[in-house]
Parts: structure tokens; sequence; C-alpha cells
């Protein structure tokens, strides 16, 4: 072979090798998590109905428990749980504690623009819940200069930022919930179907929802994984579709709300 055809033969390598790094990089997650036979999910462990533990057994239990079950064996792996604070929970993907988070993260432009989502597998929305004997916090625009419970950078406690409340922080519903009872603020600003839960448990707790916001940034919520992970979102939007085919999905969701959520469609 010339010098000359060498050099030509290597030239058209020079860009299936320079496509070769980005084209691993892509399945590296995917790749990374079938040959652990692991997925390694972040969750807060503390947020019932969605992922919290069962009082008889300390078992870690809830929706997005058994929905995170069900891709894992979807996709031929074991689920593993890596539970932390809602504060640093989704920090943790940068920092590969976890290869997703599960935990009712709303699908919000400002996540978009640092990670990838799977298409949603929820919808809910924003509540406005006080104290049953409120007569003065009927709106959102109410909150203005009124105190109100929520984790600081969840979805939930910047609408009630947006709103002119001071923020008390908390580290979950539980919490806000027990500030709110005992009056030391007036209002929190959380998932709809924790209190619609948190209700059914407690059908006595004197508290109430005086409205809701089911905006796309409230109202859906996706799996949370690190940006440019094409195979391994492909792969979980189609253990989530499997799941709406199979009957899983409606088989957890009456487990946890008494009827079928599986309404969310593909987007």
């Amino acid at each position: 072979m010339t010098k000359k055809l060498s050099a030509l033969l290597f030239a058209s390598l020079l860009p299936l090798l320079a496509a070769a790094p980005a084209a691993q990089a892509a399945t590296d997650d995917l790749a990374a998590i079938q040959k652990a036979g692991v997925l390694r999910i972040g969750t807060e462990g503390t947020y019932a109905p969605f992922s919290y533990h069962d009082t008889k057994d300390n078992r870690l239990v809830g929706f997005d428990v058994d929905i995170a079950r069900a891709i894992a064996k979807q996709l031929g792996v074991k689920a593993e749980f890596v539970e932390g604070k809602w504060d640093g929970l989704i920090a943790g993907l940068d920092v590969n504690r976890y290869d997703v988070v599960i935990n009712q993260v709303g699908i919000s432009p400002e996540r978009q623009a640092k990670f990838d989502f799977s298409k949603p597998y929820i919808s809910s929305a924003a509540a406005l819940i006080v104290r049953e004997d409120n007569d003065t916090i009927h709106s959102f625009a109410d909150l203005k200069g009124k105190r109100s419970a929520n984790t600081i950078t969840s979805n939930f406690g910047k609408l009630a930022q947006r709103s002119g409340a001071e923020v008390v922080p908390v580290q979950g519903f539980n919490d806000s919930i027990a500030l709110l009872t005992s009056g030391r603020v007036d209002a929190t600003v959380n998932d709809l179907l924790s209190f619609l839960d948190f209700k059914h448990q407690q059908p006595k707790a004197k508290v109430k929802v005086v409205a809701t916001d089911n905006s796309a940034e409230f109202g859906q919520s996706g799996v949370l994984m690190r940006k440019n992970q094409p195979a391994l979102k492909a792969a979980v939007d189609k253990a989530l579709d499997a799941l709406r085919a199979d009957g899983t999905y409606k088989q957890i969701s009456e487990r946890y709300f008494g009827e079928d959520l599986s309404a969310v469609k593909a987007q």
C-alpha cells in the first residue's frame, strides 16, 4: 500500500473515530446499568404516598417506589434506592450518587435546561393548604405577607415565594402539615395527591385546600436523568409504555390512590 493511499484511508476514518466517543457517551449510563445489573434510584423516603417507609416493617414503599421497581424490572435489572433529603436530591445526579431520580420531580423548563426527563408518568397539581378555620386565604395571591411551610428548592416553594409568601423551610410534606396545624405558619403549598392521601389517612385533620394550580410545572412529573443519555431515556420511556399496556401502572395507582391514574399519555 502506498503512503498516499494509506493517508487517504486514515483521513476517511477520522470522522468515524471522532464520532466514536460521542456515541459511546450517549449509551454510557444504560450500558453501565445493564452491566451492573442495578438501577440506582434517588428518592426521599419521607414523602407519602410516593416514597415513604411502612410503619409496620419500615420497608420503603410508595407509588413512585413501585413504579421505579417496575421500570427496573422492565430494564432487566434490580432497583437500588438511595434516600436523601429533597433539597439535595436532584444535585445527587451531578455527583453520580444514582442513575435517575424518581420522586415526583415536576417537569419544568429550569430543570430541563440541566437534566433530561422521561415522558410524564403522573399528573397532579399544586394545592394551597390552610387550616380549616382560616377565612383570609382563598387564593395564591392571598399568600402575600403570609408564612408558608415548604422545601425551598421545590416548585411548590417557588410558587409560594412568587406569590409573596415568606417561606419557612422544612424537609417534606409531613413537616409542612405539622407546622401548619400547630399554627406556626399560615399555609403550605404542596402536592394535591399528597394532600388527598393525607386526608384519607387522617380524615379528622383540620386542614383544607382553598386553591390549586395544575399548570405543567406542577401538573406533570417524570423520571429525571443526566443530560444526553438518549439510550437510557428511550429505555425508560419504553418501560413506562409497557407498564401502562400490561396493567401494571393501573394496579400500582389503584393500590395508592384507589383509581387508575394512567390517563397521563406519552408526550
